[in-house]
């Protein structure tokens, strides 16, 4: 059966290379503690963008949140007289709070992420015993995008690719030449997304990632998080899908698909749970909001003892 998401995808990227009033002007935005890359996406021809992944910064020893990354996008929204239409999520973040509240308060924008997600706030919400207050039905989002999806950011086309793997819920998102495809790729030399997460799938993500692979080489890719590969001394975020197809570690061309499922399983059987996932993914399937203040006032977030 013709995949009508991908080939519409393609169509998006294709018209963007013949058409510059159709490429995304993108300005990106590293937060070293967190290795996380936030973008804001411009229509060249308006004053309309979108913010993809955005961080709040959060202190894990004393609890704290602070938004100093968020005000450098802020900053720079308001300095250029920007018009926020998106606040895209690629998925729920297991390694930094989102500061979509926080931006949309400020900003405006509608906030979207993967329809999915009521499948990783069902998984999480019994984990971390959230209560009947907690719906689980992806209400707190403005948006639930779909494979297929398309929307408009100005005069800029938008497709929305279901690529799930790293979790049920992950997307990328096709502006016109530019793909942002979240965790489920890091640039080529440092490979891709572990799949070890309560609904992760390492074969699901091979095949998310072949689905990608798929599209124009000269397409850009920009990757929502940078940890550096052994050997380079910069952080860097941009791509191409020629440069992942021909050259990513993990997957490129020649590499089938169980060899890539047992590369995989191993390799993260060897790996720590990021620092900030307890903090992050209850905050993050809740939209970016804390849970409910308790009857003094205060937030609180949970542990769950030997739950991961």
């Amino acid at each position: 059966m013709a995949d009508a998401a991908l080939s519409h995808a393609r169509e998006t990227i294709l018209t963007a290379r013949a058409e510059p009033a159709k490429r995304p002007v993108i300005k990106s935005f590293f937060d070293p503690a967190t290795f996380t890359v936030s973008h804001v996406v411009r229509d060249p021809g308006s004053s309309a963008c979108a913010i993809i992944d955005s961080v709040l910064d959060y202190d894990a020893a004393s609890g704290r949140t602070m938004n100093a990354s968020a005000r450098a996008l802020i900053n720079y929204v308001k300095f250029e007289n920007l018009e926020v239409q998106w606040l895209l999520e690629t998925h729920a973040h297991a390694d930094h709070l989102s500061a979509a509240p926080l931006l949309q308060a400020e900003l405006g924008g509608a906030l979207a992420i993967g329809r999915e997600i009521i499948r990783v706030q069902e998984v999480f919400g019994k984990i971390f015993n959230a209560g009947s207050e907690f719906q689980r039905d992806g209400s707190q989002f403005d948006q639930l995008f779909q494979d297929g999806d398309s929307f408009k950011i100005g005069g800029l086309d938008a497709t929305v690719l279901h690529v799930p793997g790293h979790t049920p819920a992950c997307l990328a998102y096709v502006i016109g030449d530019a793909i942002f495809p979240g965790d489920t790729l890091f640039m080529p030399d440092y490979g891709t997304a572990r799949c070890d997460f309560p609904g992760g799938d390492a074969r699901q993500l091979y095949r998310s990632i072949q689905r990608l692979m798929l599209l124009p080489d000269e397409a850009r890719m920009l990757m929502c998080h940078d940890y550096k590969a052994p050997g380079r001394e910069n952080y860097v975020w941009e791509t191409t899908v020629g440069a992942q197809r021909t050259g990513n570690v993990h997957v490129h061309e020649g590499i089938g698909e169980d060899a890539f499922v047992k590369m995989r399983t191993e390799r993260d059987a060897t790996l720590s749970m990021p620092k900030l996932i307890l903090p992050s993914v209850q905050v993050n399937m809740r939209a970016g909001r804390l849970p409910p203040p308790e009857d003094n006032g205060m937030h609180y977030l949970k542990i769950p003892v030997n739950g991961l």
